[in-house]
């Protein structure tokens, strides 16, 4: 049974948290490509509880920046929020405690790279945390997430809490200072269909700002226009995600 080669006890120590009802845990771990594969035995997927560890992830994040920063406006919160709530973010959460390594796939997706998409990692991180619930309740599920997530977060304070997704902040750069819109162009595309590698450059009219590579073309640009940031504001950015940043005013 791959369960049981999986060891997922170590999946619980990862946690710090151990499951009354192992089942709960199976379910959390198994891929609709692998239910489907192994319909007869009447395995059901995670698919449920990653709709139910959905709202626990959005209200413990909630509640959490809501703590940690009582000053900001409900924009802000929202914008911290849907950072940490992200598929990136979750899917780097779940690379940490080494969830790839337990995820139960089916044979086609495992061949297509299944175990490294990050829709897939966010969405048996939200599993687990919704069967977390299940087993022990919001508390000690939103307890796993807060530990999780406060080494990106503990350190800011004061009025270094503007934050935001680097193409939103170029082009709101190029709006301050006149300039016409910044235009993001693909110049490379290779790599089999489950690989692709993706590279973009952002330019300001004929001027070339930057360039970089991501897995999809909506990486490659948000890494593009990081790197013209940073060339622009410096030792203003500190980087919270592949998608998001903070602005030391």
């Amino acid at each position: 049974m791959p369960f049981l080669k999986l060891k997922p006890e170590r999946l619980e120590k990862a946690l710090g948290f151990e499951f009354r009802n192992k089942g709960l845990l199976i379910q959390a771990l198994t891929h609709s490509s692998y239910a489907y594969e192994h319909a007869e035995t009447g395995r059901s997927n995670n698919e449920v509880l990653e709709f139910l560890g959905d709202s626990v992830v959005g209200l413990a994040v909630a509640d959490f920046f809501c703590s940690l920063f009582p000053h900001l406006a409900e924009g802000d919160l929202s914008k911290f929020k849907s950072t940490a709530a992200s598929t990136v973010a979750l899917s780097g959460l779940a690379r940490k405690i080494k969830l790839d390594k337990h995820i139960l796939l089916g044979r086609g997706e495992e061949k297509s790279g299944g175990r490294k998409k990050r829709t897939i990692l966010a969405g048996a991180f939200e599993a687990l945390l919704g069967a977390v619930y299940l087993d022990q309740g919001f508390d000690v599920a939103k307890d796993i997430l807060i530990r999780l997530l406060r080494p990106s977060f503990h350190k800011i304070k004061g009025p270094e809490v503007r934050i935001n997704n680097y193409k939103s902040a170029l082009q709101e750069y190029f709006q301050k200072e006149n300039i016409e819109a910044p235009a993001y162009t693909l110049v490379l595309e290779d790599g089999p269909d489950h690989l692709k590698n993706f590279e973009v450059e952002v330019k300001a009219g004929d001027k070339v700002l930057a360039k970089a590579k991501g897995r999809s073309k909506k990486s490659a640009e948000q890494k593009a226009a990081q790197k013209a940031l940073k060339n622009l504001l410096g030792k203003k950015m500190k980087a919270l995600s592949e998608e998001s940043f903070l602005i030391k005013d």
